[in-house]
C-alpha cells in the first residue's frame, strides 16, 4: 500500500499538468468545453492531493501519541 503522502504528491502533480494543458488550450483556442473539463479535473486532483497529504500528517500525529 502506498503512503498517503506519495499518492497526494502524485495527485498534485496531475493537477499541475492539467492546469498547464488548460492554459495552453486557452492560448490556442480560447475558452471551450475541453478547457472547462481540464479545469474540473485539475480541481479534483488538487482537492484529493491536499486531502491525502493532510491525512498523512494526521496519521503521523496519531502514531506519535
Amino acid at each position: 500500500m502506498r503512503s498517503p503522502l506519495f499518492s497526494g504528491m502524485i495527485y498534485i502533480m496531475l493537477g499541475i499538468v492539467f492546469t498547464f494543458f488548460a492554459v495552453q488550450q486557452v492560448k490556442l483556442n480560447e475558452w471551450g468545453f475541453i478547457v472547462y473539463l481540464l479545469i474540473i479535473l485539475a480541481t479534483f486532483d488538487f482537492g484529493a492531493g491536499f486531502r491525502l497529504i493532510f491525512l498523512h500528517f494526521r496519521l503521523k500525529n496519531e502514531q506519535r501519541k
